[in-house]
């Protein structure tokens, strides 16, 4: 899948958004229900679970959230390589991998 850097900008603009990536860096592997339920108790963040939903598919369609089904259940992971090939843009020549 390519990944434009105008997606993760964008995904990356909202505070809820980079709350989820805080929370799955945190506790990868998380289902909708999960991360709905960690969000209001640890943060204050009472967004529907459709509202949450909708951000998720944000992060999905930049890159930073892959999902795995297992059953009934939708798990979600966090994926830094779109951060990783963001920042190497800006770095000097000499320290690109």
């Amino acid at each position: 899948m390519m990944v434009h850097m105008g997606d993760v900008f964008r995904a990356l603009a909202d505070p809820t958004r980079r709350t989820i990536l805080d929370e799955l860096a945190e506790r990868d592997g998380q289902t909708l229900f999960e991360i709905c339920s960690r969000l209001t108790m640890k943060y204050g963040i009472s967004s529907s679970r459709q509202a949450i939903s909708q951000h998720l598919d944000v992060l999905a369609d930049a890159g930073l959230v892959r999902t795995r089904r297992d059953g009934r259940f939708k798990f979600h992971y966090i994926d830094p390589a779109p951060l990783d090939r963001l920042t190497e843009r800006w770095r000097p020549k000499g320290e690109r991998q």
